[in-house]
């Protein structure tokens, strides 16, 4: 089937280059494109993925040579304590 598609030129100018890189048609990646999207879950409601969600595989992957904060006394000093000058 043939369509009519309005594009931004930016957006044109870079799918057209990318599909000569590819050695592909236009269209090919148009419709690669397409398929991508529409067999790509749904977020519920249409909401953005969270920081965690973004970033969990990177979790854990670079060694700071810091120990963890929260298990060392002197960084938890006074922490959840209500202020008592009131």
């Amino acid at each position: 089937m043939k369509t009519t598609v309005e594009l931004w030129d930016e957006l044109f100018r870079k799918v057209k280059a990318e599909a000569a890189l590819r050695g592909r048609k236009l269209k090919d990646l148009v419709e690669e494109g397409l398929r991508l999207v529409l067999e790509t879950p749904r977020t519920g409601g249409g909401t953005k993925p969270g920081l965690h969600d973004l970033m969990k595989d990177s979790c854990g992957v670079v060694d700071s040579g810091v120990s963890d904060l929260g298990s060392n006394p002197k960084h938890l000093k006074g922490f959840g304590r209500a202020r008592r000058d009131r």
